[in-house]
């Protein structure tokens, strides 16, 4: 049996120094742009960069909030909101009471992730709704990505649909085999309520 020696994770091993570690500048010289920003001269950013950052003509220490003109959740480990915030979106409908939940709980708690992901889920489900109220009928397929999907991944698009028609079949089944239950036993229970 082969007996192995333990990785070293210095540069230092034993009495040589590591391959990588006494490699000059020159050695990576082939790759093209390694070692571009090396020399300040060749930073765009330099001498703008500063530390501490420099803020001249600055009139706050502490930017203005933004006013709050519409629902904004934050974080339970915040004590307030962020001085700037989205608006564009702000919370409505099933999708905004979820999220509400979702945004009492602590960000370590499962359920807070769990409940933001069935909000974007149930607000999916929300804009298709608004966009048939207005008028505008989704191309579902396309928002998607099928055609991409066929033409880039046509086996993953299979293997996705083989899944969906696999689930959507067995629930189909579960159906038509609880309904046939219950058709079963509605004559018994006719059969009992006559007999009472």
């Amino acid at each position: 049996m082969e007996q192995r020696t333990p990785h070293q994770h210095s540069d230092y091993d034993g009495d040589h120094q590591h391959p990588i570690a006494k490699k000059p500048r020159e050695a990576y010289a082939h790759i093209p742009g390694w070692g571009a920003d090396l020399d300040h001269k060749n930073r765009p950013a330099y001498p703008m960069e500063r530390t501490p950052p420099r803020l001249d003509n600055v009139h706050w220490t502490h930017p203005e909030n933004q006013p709050v003109n519409v629902k904004v959740y934050h974080s339970t480990e915040r004590p307030g909101i962020t001085p700037v915030f989205g608006t564009s979106t702000p919370p409505a409908g099933v999708s905004g009471m979820v999220r509400g939940v979702a945004y009492k709980l602590s960000e370590n708690d499962i359920r807070h992730w769990l409940l933001l992901l069935l909000a974007d889920r149930i607000n999916v489900v929300e804009g298709i709704g608004e966009d048939l109220k207005n008028g505008h009928v989704p191309n579902v397929f396309a928002e998607m990505g099928i055609r991409a999907e066929y033409t880039h991944n046509p086996g993953g698009l299979i293997r996705k649909a083989l899944i969906a028609s696999a689930v959507l079949g067995a629930g189909y089944y579960l159906f038509k085999q609880r309904q046939g239950k219950q058709s079963d036993r509605l004559p018994l229970r006719q059969a009992e309520l006559e007999f009472e």
